[in-house]
């Protein structure tokens, strides 16, 4: 066998064959984890379900480990679901009305606008600011109108919808644009001269 070859590297152990330490411990803990994880999965059906959303769950955070604005923005969404929707099956509860998490127009109209905040970050080609941000701040906005909502449903949505579509819009290109043009345009004319004029008037 070559002396380079990676198992006779591996089963060497060279100290200062750095590849060789580090991946060791890693195939022995790799095979302990999996092991422990196939023996919780089989034990029921619903160990083996969260085994394998845990297991989506853990690969999606190492794919998205670079993008912090994107997880960030995930994270939010995934958060103002939750409260949204237990804000609006709670209002339901309250009014006598019989609701769960997954049911109500209020529940799918928050969803909606929270899935219509994490898109229009990403849909602008050009985004002045960091998208992960405009997401959350979009995300608090939805939360507050949920509870707008628990004391006047009728506001709720509209409340939100409103909220979401001015975040998008002020910290989206358009924003942009409009600082830029108002910028141009002058404010105090020189002494003793007159006003310059707007080159784009």
């Amino acid at each position: 066998m070559h002396p380079d070859h990676p198992l006779r590297r591996l089963l060497r152990q060279d100290k200062a064959d750095s590849w060789a330490v580090r991946l060791l411990p890693r195939v022995v803990f790799g095979v302990a984890a999996l092991y422990t994880l196939f023996t919780i999965a089989s034990q029921s059906g619903s160990a083996f379900v969260a085994i394998c959303a845990l297991a989506v769950f853990g690969v999606s955070l190492w794919l998205l480990r670079r993008r912090t604005q994107l997880l960030m923005a995930l994270a939010s969404t995934v958060v103002t679901l939750a409260l949204t929707g237990y804000w609006a099956t709670t209002a339901d509860i309250a009014r006598g009305v019989k609701a769960t998490p997954l049911t109500g127009q209020a529940v799918f109209g928050y969803w909606a606008l929270a899935g219509m905040a994490l898109l229009g970050a990403w849909m602008v080609k050009e985004h002045p600011g960091r998208r992960g941000v405009t997401v959350v701040v979009a995300d608090v906005i939805l939360v507050i109108a949920s509870v707008i909502g628990m004391f006047t449903p009728e506001a709720g949505i509209p409340i939100g919808f409103l909220g979401v579509l001015g975040v998008l819009a002020f910290r989206g290109s358009t924003a942009k644009k409009l600082l830029t043009r108002l910028r141009r345009v002058p404010t105090t004319a020189a002494p003793g001269g007159k006003a310059t004029k707007n080159p784009d008037s």
